[in-house]
């Protein structure tokens, strides 16, 4: 009797210790997944390295797969993920991606569920028939530019693409004008005065959806930092107090105005960008950080 319940006691215990180990994440799925993600946040991406580091990464998330290593809710999405990205055409790889995120989402139901939208439209897509969610974008010959893949709108509601993240029809729709919007760094002319660039912008900015350009907050202000880094700081700092003025609201436009100020040595108009940034957003931390260094405090 009490051999038995000592027995008893370690299985416990050996269970007890056991236990949190398999409910760890598998690290280096979660390192592939990484590399991964960085691999496409590269600019230019050489497809030739890319699709081969895709093809092993496969290879070890199978092998992971088949010694009982993929465990957890998280580690089902890592590796649905790594099959996300295989060869254009690849259905064995696209239907194991939605296989995987089905079980990611059994597991753990905080796992990004976009993700299984993504990959059901995908290995669609892949199989030569129009996706329904609408989370695919492409482009050929006949049409360049980025554009929605084909879609069957009517299998699914707008509620449940909402549910998955993706958004309404009416939104993809909006996201898929803006794709396809033109650079306004073409309306850009070294040189010329930057008054010139700035009157083009206001320009199709009055057009609205209507304008052939992207000429939204996020885009201005990316195009502010692309001539700060080519160390064109006054045309710079045009373009970002013309974003202050389009989007007066928008914290951030100011905190970046802020920022090109304060690289241009002008201090105390810094500080009064910076101030309105975080008037706008109290919850700015790099307005509060700015404003804390730049007052001395």
């Amino acid at each position: 009797m009490t051999k038995l319940l000592g027995g008893v006691i370690l299985f416990c215990l050996t269970f007890i210790m056991i236990s949190p180990v398999l409910g760890q994440d598998n690290t280096e799925l979660k390192q592939m997944h990484d590399a991964d993600q960085a691999a496409r946040m590269q600019q230019p991406i050489d497809w030739s390295v890319l699709v081969k580091q895709d093809s092993l990464r496969r290879v070890r998330t199978y092998q992971l797969l088949d010694s009982g290593k993929v465990i957890t809710g998280k580690d089902y999405y890592h590796a649905a993920m790594i099959f996300q990205h295989g060869v254009f055409g690849d259905t064995t790889s696209s239907a194991m991606a939605v296989k995987l995120m089905r079980k990611a989402l059994e597991k753990d139901s905080s796992v990004n569920r976009w993700l299984l939208a993504a990959a059901i439209d995908r290995n669609l897509m892949y199989s030569g028939r129009p996706q329904i969610y609408g989370t695919q974008y492409t482009a050929n010959m006949q049409n360049p530019k980025m554009h929605l893949y084909t879609i069957d709108s009517t299998q699914i509601s707008d509620e449940e693409r909402k549910y998955y993240h993706v958004g309404t029809m009416a939104e993809i729709r909006e996201k898929e004008r803006q794709m396809g919007l033109e650079p306004i760094s073409k309306l850009y002319n070294v040189n010329q005065p930057i008054a010139n660039t700035i009157a083009s912008i206001k320009s199709e900015h009055r057009k609205g959806k209507s304008s052939a350009y992207a000429v939204d907050e996020t885009a201005i202000n990316s195009f502010g930092y692309s001539l700060l880094s080519a160390n064109k700081n006054e045309d710079a700092l045009a373009i970002f107090m013309l974003n202050t003025e389009l989007y007066s609201n928008g914290y951030n436009t100011w905190d970046s105005l802020g920022e090109c100020l304060l690289q241009l040595n002008r201090k105390e108009e810094a500080i009064k960008a910076y101030e309105r940034s975080v008037q706008l957003n109290p919850g700015s931390q790099s307005g509060i950080d700015a404003l804390k260094k730049l007052k001395g405090k």
